[in-house]
Formats: C-alpha cells, sequence, structure tokens
C-alpha cells in the first residue's frame, strides 16, 4: 500500500529513476576522477533488490547463461538478459545514461579520444546495433559460498561506454560474507592500485569499464582498470550488473 500524507492523500515512493536523479553527481563524478569508482545512494529498495534477484530462475527472461568456472572466469554463474528487461531494470539504465554521459565525455576530450555517444541511450544502443553489437549486455549475477570472478572487463566490440554500473541485491554481512567488488588499476609507470568496495543492498556501484585519465608528467594518461569480486566466504551473493553498451 502506498504511504498517505497528513490530509488523507496517496503519495507514491520514489522509483529507481526519481533516486537516481536526486543523487549528487557532481560529487559522484569527483569520486570517479579520485578513485574510478563511486558508490551511489540507494537505487533499488529491498522489495525491488529481492524481486529483481528472483527472477534468476525464470529463464525465459535470459538469452544465455555462463557458468564461469567452465570458461575459467571464477566460480559462479550469470545469465545475460533479453532485450526486454524488467521494468526497474530497463528505467534504471536510461536514467543512469544522462549522468554518466557527462563524465564519459569529458574523460574522452582528456585524452584526446572521440566521443561517438549521442544525447539518449537509445540513440546510443542503435549505432551499437549497426556495428553489429546487437546482444543485450544486462547481467544478472548469482555467486554461491566457494565462488569468486576474476579480473576482467566488459569489452563486447569496438564500440565501448566508458563506465558502468554493479548494483547488489542482497545484504553484505548477513545474507553473505565476503564477495567484496575488486577494482585494479594499472598506473602508469608505477605498481597497480586496488580498491575494495562492499556492496550495500540497492546501492550501485559506478566504475571504469575499460580505463580512464590520470595525470602524469606529460599531461593526461590512461590508467587500464580491471574489476572482478573476491570469494564469497558464506552465503549468496547477487548483483545486477548495468553495461550500457550491447554485445
Amino acid at each position: 500500500m502506498s504511504p498517505r500524507g497528513a490530509g488523507g492523500t496517496t503519495r507514491t515512493a520514489p522509483g529507481p529513476a526519481a533516486r537516481v536523479a536526486a543523487a549528487d553527481w557532481t560529487a559522484l563524478a569527483a569520486e570517479l576522477d579520485d578513485h574510478g569508482c563511486a558508490l551511489t545512494p540507494p537505487l533499488l529498495d529491498p522489495a525491488e533488490c529481492h524481486e529483481i534477484a528472483a527472477l534468476y530462475d525464470d529463464t525465459a527472461r535470459f538469452r544465455s547463461t555462463v557458468d564461469m568456472a567452465r570458461h575459467r572466469f571464477g566460480s559462479g554463474e550469470y545469465r545475460y538478459f533479453g532485450h526486454e528487461l524488467p521494468c526497474p531494470v530497463a528505467e534504471l539504465r536510461a536514467a543512469l545514461y544522462p549522468k554518466l554521459l557527462p563524465v564519459a565525455r569529458d574523460w574522452a576530450a582528456r585524452l584526446g579520444r572521440p566521443a561517438p555517444w549521442p544525447d539518449t541511450l537509445d540513440a546510443w544502443i542503435d549505432q551499437c546495433h549497426e556495428a553489429g553489437q546487437s546482444k543485450s549486455s544486462q547481467i544478472l549475477l548469482r555467486y554461491e559460498s566457494g565462488d569468486w570472478n576474476a579480473l576482467h572487463r566488459d569489452l563486447f566490440g569496438d564500440l565501448v561506454f566508458p563506465l558502468q554500473v554493479v548494483i547488489g541485491l542482497d545484504v553484505h554481512g548477513t545474507d553473505y560474507t565476503g564477495g567484496e567488488f575488486l577494482l585494479v588499476e594499472q598506473r602508469p609507470r608505477a605498481q597497480s592500485r586496488g580498491t575494495v568496495t562492499a556492496l550495500p543492498q540497492g546501492h550501485g556501484l559506478v566504475f571504469t569499464t575499460r580505463d580512464r585519465p590520470v595525470r602524469s608528467s606529460r599531461g593526461w594518461s590512461a590508467a587500464p582498470v580491471r574489476h572482478g569480486v573476491s570469494t564469497v566466504r558464506s552465503g549468496l551473493r547477487r548483483s545486477l550488473g548495468l553495461v550500457f553498451h550491447d554485445a
């Protein structure tokens, strides 16, 4: 039931798009500049997290299933949604793209690269399809005790959006332990730097897809970045991966 105000009128709780709009994107962009990743406020409420996580068993919603151990990606399993995305997933992806677009364009300018991303997600996905990248890349991931994900990048073709988002669907420390998100950045002429983040339920972690600009003695350099998941020590860890280019 929707909550009611003092005058008896029904108040509708904010949906995913409204939560995206309410986040402090100036602060998040600064954190992305500093660390290559940034944790958002809650984008999904607990009920929405449970609903999305429960979709994993509805195999008709997915185009493929990947056994990570079979491909030596780690241990665990994930499924790629088809193009008919559940409403909260589609709403989140459409709301996040215009918030991330200024960062993408700014990074491209610093690195002297083209910025091929149009103003709307639909137009960008059309470009992906025209280039032969026509498969949905939205992911629902499932890890049980002992599972982990090797360091990697989600690159599926020549067209790449430089930022993506992962959303925790379970409660870290209660539903599972371990399973922290890992980000490793190869710094120019220096040792790699690692960042570890425990994903709170419903929060999104925005992170670098391939590389990001870092200051160097020659101006700006591209620092390659990979991401993964540490070993789940107990319980069940599920997450939603939002990628802004198709495969």
